[in-house]
């Protein structure tokens, strides 16, 4: 199993153990806490999301420990919309365009149990966000 796998399955053993759509809500709202900020001056209309009913914000960057691979930060106005950013970023985030470029989206969507407890909008923003990082992806491949 690849270490993208692996996250992505860690994520979904997290949320298995929540019993409801309430409580798998709850997790992702407190996965927030974990975001690096974007400053004010990255809060620009290209480093902004479309397609997300809250407004969102991705940098993707290369830094010098690493720069085969891609990091992520984000940010957004609403609490949930953060937390799945955080849960974005931490599948998504200091891996290779390669690795990034492996996943299927509505695969890792499924997987995690998300299709019950995220509206119709929050969905489509979710893989508005995934698309985004892909795209990146694809940009520095």
């Amino acid at each position: 199993m690849s270490a993208i796998e692996q996250t992505i399955q860690e994520l979904a053993d997290d949320f298995a153990l929540l019993p409801d759509w309430e409580e798998r809500i709850s997790h992702v709202v407190e996965l927030a806490r974990t975001l690096e900020p974007v400053s004010e001056a990255e809060r620009t209309e290209e480093n902004r999301v479309r397609g997300c009913v809250s407004r969102v914000w991705l940098v993707a960057e290369r830094r010098a420990e690493a720069p085969e691979k891609l990091y992520f930060r984000g940010d957004s106005d609403a609490h949930l919309v953060r937390g799945e950013i955080a849960m974005l970023l931490r599948i998504f985030s200091g891996r290779t365009p390669a690795e990034i470029l492996s996943v299927d989206p509505r695969a890792v969507f499924e997987r995690l149990g998300l299709k019950d407890a995220l509206t119709q909008q929050r969905s489509n923003g979710l893989f508005s966000m995934m698309s985004r990082m892909q795209d990146a992806a694809r940009a520095a491949a």
